[in-house]
C-alpha cells in the first residue's frame, strides 16, 4: 500500500474511453508538492456502465468516501495495519502480541480473503456471533481490534463505510453492561483477613515485596519488577512509577545479554500509568527491610553484585524476570489455604478493598493507572458487599488511544489527592503510627 496516497489536495477524472476491449476512465490525484497520481479504472463492457461508475466516482470524490487504495484484503491490510499503526502506537511487546494474536487466530481464518471493501456489517456481525460462542473475553477483543482497524482504514481511503458501525456483540452471550468493564466472582478476589494472612506469610517467601506492591498498592506486574529504590521519597512516603521492565517491541534474544530479554527498561503502559502514589506504612517498613538486604548483600558480594538499584532483585542484584513470582506464589495460596487466584487478582482485590471503604471510582482508577474511571461496581444479592474489578490489561492501551472526554482540569498527580488508609491498611498510613 503506498503511503500518502490518501492525502490527495484535488483531482481530476477523465472521460470514458476505450481501453483494451472495453471502457474506462482514469482518475488523476494532485498533491501538495505537485506530484501527481494516476489510477486507471477499466473493465466494463459498455460504455453506459462505465459513465454510471465515473459518475459515482466523482461523488466519492468530493465527499471524501474516494477509496485510493482498491483490492486490498482484510488478510493483507491487517497485517500491514499491525506494522504501520499498531507497533508505532506502543512500546509494549505484550499489547502487539495481543492484537496479533487476535488478528491471526480469530480475523483472519473468518474474513481474511474477503477484499476489504466488500465487508459488510453482516460479515462483522456473523463474526461477532461465532466468536461469542468460543469466548465472551475474546469477542470482546475481536471487537476492539476490528473497531479500530476499521477505523484507521476508513482514515486511510481504503474502505468508504466502517462496516463495524453499529454492530453489537450478540445479546444472549454478553450481560448489559458498559464496554470495558467486568465484574468478578467473589471467590476472585481476598477480604481484609485474607489479606493480612497472605501478607504475614509472604514474609517467609522470596516475593513479599511484590505481594506487598501488588495487592497494598495495584501495581502491575511489570511495574512492580521496575521500581527502584531512587523512586521512594522517604520524606513524603511516594512512589513515582514511571517504568517498568518487559520486552522490547521487535527486540531479538541475541541483540541483548543472556536472560535479559525480558528485563528491559521500557515506558509504562499509558501516559495515565505515570504517577505518584502515596505508600503505606506497611509497605514503607518493608521497602526500608528489603533495603537492608539489598545493602548487606552489595557489601558482600563486592565484586559481583550488580547495584542497578531494583527493589525486587535477586542477592545479587539482578532483576528478577516476570514470571519469577509465580512458584512462590502458588505455593504461598497453598501454605495459606487461600483460593487459588491469579497474581492478577491481588491488582483486583486492591479495587474492592478501596472501593469497600468508600474511596471514590475516580481517585481509585488513577491510584491504578488507568486512563478513565473504568471501575464498575456491582452489588451482589445480600445487597452488602460491593465487589469491584480493573478491566484487563489489554484495555489500558485502548482507553489511551480511543477518544477521550476532556478532564484538563483535572490534577493529574495522585498526591493531589487525599488518601486515607488508617482504617484498611496494616499500622495506618502515618509514619508517627507505626509501630
Amino acid at each position: 500500500m503506498e503511503k500518502g496516497l490518501s492525502e490527495y489536495v484535488d483531482f481530476s477524472v477523465y472521460n470514458v474511453t476505450t481501453i483494451k476491449n472495453g471502457y474506462g476512465y482514469r482518475v488523476v490525484l494532485k498533491y501538495a508538492d505537485g506530484t501527481k497520481k494516476t489510477q486507471q479504472k477499466s473493465g466494463f463492457s459498455s460504455k453506459r456502465e462505465a459513465q454510471k461508475a465515473r459518475e459515482r466516482t466523482i461523488a466519492e470524490l468530493y465527499n471524501g468516501e474516494y477509496i485510493v487504495h482498491a483490492g486490498i484484503s482484510v488478510k493483507d491490510f491487517m497485517w500491514l495495519w499491525l506494522e504501520e499503526d499498531i507497533r508505532n502506537r506502543t512500546d509494549s511487546d505484550d499489547t502487539y502480541s495481543t492484537f496479533k494474536g487476535i488478528v491471526k487466530n480469530h480475523v483472519v481464518p473468518e474474513i481474511g480473503n474477503k477484499q476489504m471493501s466488500m465487508v459488510t456489517p453482516g460479515d462483522i456481525q456473523k463474526l461477532y456471533n461465532k466468536k461469542a460462542e468460543y469466548s465472551l473475553s475474546v469477542v470482546r477483543l475481536v471487537k476492539a481490534v476490528l473497531c479500530i482497524a476499521f477505523r484507521y482504514a476508513e482514515d486511510k481511503k481504503i474502505i468508504s463505510h466502517n462496516p463495524t458501525k453499529g454492530v453489537n456483540l450478540p445479546k444472549h452471550s454478553v450481560e448489559s453492561k458498559p464496554y470495558h468493564t467486568r465484574i468478578i466472582d467473589t471467590t476472585k478476589t481476598l477480604d481484609m483477613e485474607q489479606i493480612m494472612l497472605l501478607l504475614e506469610k509472604s514474609r517467609e517467601t522470596k516475593i513479599h515485596m511484590q505481594v506487598c506492591f501488588n495487592v497494598l498498592m495495584g501495581l502491575r506486574r511489570g511495574e512492580i519488577n521496575g521500581v527502584k529504590y531512587s523512586d521512594v521519597d522517604y520524606v513524603n512516603h511516594t512512589l513515582t512509577i514511571e517504568r517498568q521492565l518487559g520486552k522490547v517491541l521487535g527486540a531479538k534474544k541475541e541483540d541483548y545479554a543472556l536472560k535479559t530479554l525480558t528485563k528491559q527498561e521500557i515506558d509504562v503502559k499509558t501516559e495515565s500509568s505515570h504517577r505518584v502514589l502515596p505508600i503505606p506504612d506497611y509497605v514503607f517498613e518493608a521497602i526500608q527491610e528489603e533495603r537492608k538486604r539489598y545493602e548487606a548483600n552489595r557489601r558482600r558480594r563486592s565484586t559481583t553484585f550488580q547495584d542497578m538499584d531494583y527493589i525486587c532483585c535477586s542477592s545479587y542484584g539482578r532483576p528478577r524476570s516476570k514470571n519469577y513470582h509465580w512458584t512462590h506464589y502458588k505455593q504461598l495460596l497453598a501454605d495459606c489455604g487461600l483460593p487459588d487466584i491469579r497474581w492478577h487478582d491481588l491488582r483486583s482485590t486492591f479495587c474492592t478493598l478501596l472501593i469497600q471503604n468508600d474511596f471514590s471510582p475516580k481517585a481509585v482508577s488513577r491510584l491504578m493507572g488507568h486512563a478513565r474511571e473504568i471501575i464498575t461496581l456491582d452489588v451482589y444479592s445480600d445487597k452488602q458487599k460491593l465487589i469491584a474489578d480493573c478491566i484487563p490489561e489489554i484495555s489500558d492501551y485502548l482507553e489511551e488511544i480511543l477518544p477521550k472526554d476532556d478532564d484538563s482540569s483535572e490534577a493529574k498527580n495522585l498526591t493531589d489527592v487525599e488518601l486515607d488508609f488508617s482504617d484498611i491498611l496494616p499500622y495506618g498510613s502515618n509514619a508517627d503510627d507505626a509501630g
